[in-house]
């Protein structure tokens, strides 16, 4: 077991409880919500992540790598959406915030932290299945 996965998994965990209180506050709630939800689920990943790591075969490199991109794309995933809600930030996530919008720069860092999710969540997905494929 990995236990530097398990332990990030269990801090994001904290983090998603304790943003759960700004949720009634918020420029946009519902987002809110979502980043409750996204860093909950989030660190379930990285403990999950953490718990199936005797199962890969990866050289150390490729797997300091898989797990920095789990890691990194758990916590701007969760931060993404939490910032999103208190600055109204609505651009990357429409559903949610029914067309509210922030400025430039606050949409910009959301877009940021948002995009980069999704190219680091599908390369850790993608290095994770090599992994367990590769194990003879």
């Amino acid at each position: 077991m990995d236990k530097t996965s398990l332990r990030w998994g269990f801090v994001l965990i904290l983090f998603a409880m304790l943003g759960a209180f700004l949720i009634p506050v918020a420029a946009i709630p519902r987002l809110a919500l979502s980043a409750h939800t996204v860093g909950l689920l989030s660190g379930l990943l990285l403990i999950a992540f953490g718990a199936i790591t005797p199962a890969l075969s990866l050289e150390p490199r490729h797997f300091s790598l898989t797990r920095g991109l789990w890691i990194y794309s758990g916590f701007a995933n969760w931060l993404g959406c939490l910032l999103g809600s208190i600055w109204g930030a609505g651009t990357m996530t429409p559903v949610a915030s029914k067309g509210l919008v922030s400025s430039p720069l606050n949409e910009q860092i959301i877009s940021g932290l948002l995009g980069s999710v999704a190219l680091t969540a599908l390369i850790a997905v993608c290095l994770t299945l090599y992994g367990i494929k590769a194990q003879k």
